[in-house]
């Protein structure tokens, strides 16, 4: 089971590097399309900005030691912030990374869930919360 859950956390990291390189170069524009628009930011920066911390969260998964739990939270944390996005793609039918139908704009929701349970099952960031929540409780 370890191995698995490195080998998980590994392909999360790749697939986080990968998203944030693509923010910053070749899929800019259609990440862009994604930014909702009641968000009072420039779309151009949010997708600058969220390219970043995709690459700093890539970096914390592919590592090793005490850094990977938190880089899961963190990681789950911005799965959750970054889901208004992909709603705004579903309501607002916006055509991007293939998704050109309600239905597969739908079925991409319901793969959020899975993005945010990978990242804290793959680091064993659920210890970490259940320390931290301990912790506040004291």
């Amino acid at each position: 089971m370890k191995a698995l859950k490195v080998i998980a956390r590994l392909l999360l990291g790749t697939f986080l590097l990968s998203a944030g390189i693509g923010h910053l170069t070749t899929s800019r524009l259609e990440f862009q399309a994604q930014v909702p628009v009641w968000l009072p930011l420039d779309p151009d920066f949010v997708v600058l900005a969220s390219g970043v911390v995709e690459i700093l969260l890539g970096i914390g998964l592919v590592s090793f030691g005490f850094l990977v739990q938190w880089a899961g939270l963190a990681a789950a944390l911005f799965f959750v912030a970054i889901f208004p996005g992909n709603i705004n793609q579903y309501v607002q039918g916006i055509d991007a990374f293939g998704l050109d139908s309600d239905s597969a704009r739908f079925i991409r929701l319901l793969f959020q869930p899975v993005l945010v349970i990978w990242a804290l099952w793959s680091t064993n960031a659920v210890t970490l919360i259940r320390k931290l929540w301990g912790k506040s409780k004291k």
